[in-house]
């Protein structure tokens, strides 16, 4: 372009033939190189558009596509070195899923394995408590056994359910459910508890609001809730399960008037066998409400929790609901 502007202003004086050839020639010369670069970084751009499409397939899952590197120079260096670091990426992908499915499989089988001693345990048990009917200390002995061989049950039943659920290998059978049925359940399995330690239990929440969720996992989710409230609470304290929907959410809140938790537990108390030095709970083995966080959150959902020392805490499930686009 230079070349041309030149050949422009001396156009008005008196210039030899052979000049004006070579002023044409450059001129030529320079619209030449602009359409060769046009074109080549054209063409760059396209390769570049293509390897980050690939790049977004990759991402989205198809860990088996790759960037097409063929060619020689810098830019295909790069991409073959993309190349190179997702397969060292796929390779820590499939270790990882060996290593969960490895541990969901060892922790089944010593589940399995010792539900029959438990259950053998639980037998010889019942023996005892019915031969010594009347020796009030064997009865004591045996009373004490039965509750600590349910917590090695439950102990047991919780770690196969994290494990699966850690290992990807459980799908939830998702589809709308009454959310005010699930609760009334919820209250029928508690409901001989609460009466035994004189608590209460109160249900509130409109009947027709349905969520789409796998029923017995949402049960499960409830329940282990519940049983922390009742866990943490005084005779005569009140343990209340709330549920509600507005326009973009369905809410679950499970809330008590017990002792509450220590500021310095909220922010641990969902991880996996935390123990607060503040708890007065000995019998728990801090796996129900890290089980219940996984199974929110295998729902797409959300749960958090308020809670002030000495009057109580309110723990509260969210479920966005899909828009309608």
């Amino acid at each position: 372009m230079t070349f041309i502007l030149l050949a422009v202003l001396l156009s008005g004086f008196k210039i030899a033939p052979e000049m004006l050839i070579i002023f044409l020639c450059m001129g030529g010369m320079g619209v030449f190189i602009i359409i060769f670069c046009y074109n080549y970084f054209k063409e760059q751009n396209k390769i570049m558009e293509t390897a980050v499409a690939q790049i977004e397939e990759y991402i989205s899952g198809n860990h088996k596509i790759r960037i097409d590197c063929d060619e020689e120079g810098e830019l295909y260096r790069l991409f073959h070195e993309v190349n190179s670091l997702a397969v060292i990426l796929n390779a820590h992908i499939e270790e990882e899923r060996r290593s969960k499915q490895f541990l969901k499989n060892t922790i089944s089988d010593i589940s399995h394995q010792l539900k029959t001693p438990l259950a053998a345990l639980n037998i010889y048990n019942g023996l005892l408590q019915n031969e010594a009917a009347d020796i009030p200390r064997i009865q004591e002995f045996t009373s004490l056994s039965e509750t600590e061989l349910d917590r090695i049950d439950a102990l047991v039943q919780n770690l196969l359910k994290i494990a699966k659920l850690d290992a990807g290998s459980i799908v939830l059978d998702k589809k709308p459910e009454n959310v005010g049925e699930i609760m009334k359940e919820v209250e029928l399995h508690f409901a001989y508890r609460a009466e035994k330690e004189q608590k209460e239990l109160l249900l509130s929440g409109e009947e027709d609001i349905l969520l789409f969720c796998d029923r017995n996992w949402m049960l499960e989710t409830v329940n282990n809730i519940v049983k922390n409230a009742l866990d943490h609470t005084e005779r005569g304290d009140t343990v209340e399960i709330k549920w509600q929907k507005s326009a973009s959410v369905i809410q679950i809140l499970v809330k008590d008037n017990g002792c509450g938790i220590h500021p310095e537990d909220i922010h641990h108390i969902f991880k996996r066998f935390y123990r607060s030095r503040f708890s007065k709970d000995k019998q728990g083995i801090g796996l129900g409400l890290p089980l219940a966080k996984m199974i929110v959150e295998a729902h797409n959902g959300m749960i958090e929790v308020k809670s002030e020392l000495g009057k109580g805490s309110t723990f509260i499930i969210s479920f966005l609901i899909p828009t309608k686009l």
